[in-house]
């Protein structure tokens, strides 16, 4: 893989056939999802005569819990479905369904039969239950795993594009005076053929387990998928927190209509607003994290998401505290209101924030679980997220019906979701560190890289850099796309708060045997193990940190560590980061804190991948000078 390759960017995905007929088949019928089930509550809202049955206020929650059931019931079928089946054909199976739904669903809309409707809202429903599935495994079968992240960020992007057109479509269509429905009926049908005729171009995507056996108990199943799930504490605990994002995300979603008239002092105008200001900030949220993350699985973010979603939620809520609407007004007046370009503001930084939350995390769920189980983990996936919408909707029910007011109940939420976030991370740690890594090169320095498509995707290899400072760990892993275990000396192992690093990144601590020779006889036989396991392994052969700039001789851990297990070896150089506020320059590290400022420039640069029987610790010593070169 080409560093060029690895820079391009995720709208290039968009060009080619492995990606782009499925984007549109996904934003086609997350598209006509909305356009349905919008124009009905439309029409079951505001035409109760004609389209009459439920009480237009509970109508809305009705279809919603409708539409969602299916995802309950059959996801774990779906997820069989998705691993046994190849996907190309089970894709345009769903895409047949979608056409014949739509199909019925017209002739509801002509003839005002609102049970006809409801039916085909349970089956769009299930079309949407087996398709999700398909949808997170299909992606790991044509993407390489450093087009992951855009690859989910195109898609995240797209959904909820497609959730803000379709809604505003339907919204539109069934407002048409006289013809509302009949109009309604076509463009459902209409979107449902496009769809499947984007279906037609999904590349063949082979079976994971052709010899599963469906088990046609979804219950059994279900708990069979979530025990499967769990399996992976990593990945179940990532799904949890893609179910609480929902949970945060429907509690805000269906509280726009009240929000916007009782709060806001806005008309349905001012809902599709809100709507559009939170689907466009989960969208750049989504695209962004391509850029920040480096094209791999960036897992830091999901704390800086996190974050950012309890900050603005909070401050909508004091946004809103000096708000006294009068009536009701249109977008026009609405946006010139005291304190509106601060409610929206707030809103879209939390939808972006939202968004650097979630791709990582479908991402990560994507790339660690097994290949033959992945759709069937997407499907426990989709249950659970249910589940939490269903509780989102139960608790915000409880909460407003004691008292509580909106821009209360988002503050409820956003302190729930400051709490939930800490627990997971003391849970995960991995995310917190990567957290900190990220941020130490995003805002202490500035990172330049160089070479790092060199550093070999699967398998094991050994990394040796120069060292220059207490971060040097901290900034390579920042860099590198995959999980490495650093060979640490055991008393930089021990320095306060870096230790939190190095024992969540599983480092491995050694001593010199004059010093502890037990433990230096343990770190050989731990790295073995390690490369052997497949891991990269990164060791500083100097064996300490410079006090002069320059390089000190390589030792001969290298020699040993490749001549128990032959493995490629990966030369880095650090540049930049003597004379900063971790580096001995002019004395002890860590003790002039304005040494060198911020955003300093830093430099990593990888090498050529060497064979074992070519390194040399004299060789590679001078092979990491030259890749170092003058700038120390």
């Amino acid at each position: 893989m080409s560093a060029e390759t690895t820079e391009k960017s995720q709208f290039a995905l968009l060009g080619q056939r492995r990606f782009a007929p499925f984007f549109w088949t996904q934003f086609l019928g997350a598209g006509n999802d909305n356009v349905f089930k919008f124009a009905f509550t439309i029409l079951v809202t505001f035409q109760a005569a004609t389209f009459g049955g439920l009480d237009p206020k509970v109508a809305a929650f009705v279809i919603g819990a409708v539409f969602i059931a299916p995802f309950l019931i059959f996801s774990a079928t779906a997820g069989q479905l998705a691993d046994k089946l190849e996907k190309s054909v089970l894709i345009r199976a769903v895409k047949n369904l979608e056409i014949a739904i739509m199909l019925a669903a017209a002739a509801g809309f002509v003839l005002h039969s609102v049970w006809i409707l409801y039916g085909c809202t349970f089956l769009m429903g299930l079309h949407s239950t087996l398709f999700g599935p398909v949808k997170y495994a299909y992606l790991p079968q044509h993407l390489r795993e450093d087009e992951l992240v855009g690859g989910n960020a195109l898609i995240e992007m797209g959904t909820f594009v497609a959730i803000l057109v379709g809604t505003m479509a339907g919204g539109a269509l069934a407002s048409i005076d006289g013809n509302g429905p009949l109009w309604v009926a076509v463009a459902c049908v209409a979107v449902a053929v496009a769809g499947r005729i984007a279906a037609a171009g999904v590349p063949r995507s082979p079976a994971a387990d052709p010899d599963l056996r469906v088990d046609p108990n979804p219950l059994r199943e279900t708990l069979a998928n979530l025990r499967l799930a769990a399996r992976n504490r990593t990945v179940f605990l990532s799904m949890l927190g893609i179910s609480w994002l929902w949970f945060v995300g429907a509690t805000f979603l269906t509280s726009f209509s009240p929000f916007a008239k009782e709060v806001l002092g806005g008309n349905e105008g001012v809902v599709t607003l809100l709507l559009a200001v939170f689907s466009v900030g989960i969208g750049i949220g989504s695209l962004l994290c391509e850029r920040m993350s480096g094209h791999k699985v960036e897992i830091g973010l999901v704390p800086f998401g996190s974050i950012g979603m309890s900050v603005f939620a909070i401050d909508m809520y004091f946004a809103t505290r000096a708000m006294a609407p009068v009536g009701t007004v249109g977008i026009g007046a609405f946006l010139g209101q005291p304190g509106t370009w601060r409610v929206l503001f707030d809103l879209f930084m939390l939808a972006m924030f939202g968004g650097f939350y979630s791709v990582p995390l479908y991402a990560l769920i994507q790339t660690r679980s097994e290949a033959t189980h992945r759709a069937r983990i997407i499907a426990a996936n989709n249950i659970l997220n249910a589940v939490f919408m269903i509780g989102s909707s139960l608790l915000a029910g409880i909460l407003l019906a004691r008292g509580l007011t909106i821009p209360q109940l988002f503050l409820v939420t956003a302190l729930l979701n400051a709490c939930v976030a800490a627990y997971i991370y003391t849970l995960v740690p991995e995310f917190l560190m990567r957290f900190l890594c990220w941020l130490l090169i995003h805002s202490v320095y500035r990172l330049r890289k160089t070479g790092i498509a060199r550093i070999p995707e699967h398998g094991p290899a050994l990394i040796t850099c120069n060292h220059v400072s207490f971060v040097d760990a901290l900034v390579i892993a920042a860099a590198c796309p995959r999980p490495i275990r650093f060979v640490m000396d055991h008393n930089i192992f021990r320095v306060p708060v870096l230790s939190f690093f190095f024992r969540t990144g599983r480092a491995i601590p050694i001593a010199p045997a004059r010093e502890d020779a037990a433990l230096l006889e343990r770190a050989y036989d731990e790295v073995a193990r390690a490369l052997e396991d497949g891991d990269l392994v990164a060791i500083f052969p100097e064996g300490r940190i410079t006090d002069t700039g320059e390089m000190y001789p390589f030792r001969g851990g290298v020699e040993r560590i490749l001549a128990r297990t032959p493995v490629p070896v990966v030369p880095m150089a650090l540049s930049g980061l003597w004379g900063s506020f971790f580096s001995r320059r002019g004395g002890a590290a860590m003790t002039r804190p304005f040494r060198r400022g911020v955003f300093s420039a830093i430099g990593l640069a990888v090498g050529e991948v060497l064979a074992p029987q070519q390194v040399t610790r004299e060789g590679l010593a001078a092979l990491t000078r030259s890749l170092r070169g003058d700038w120390r």
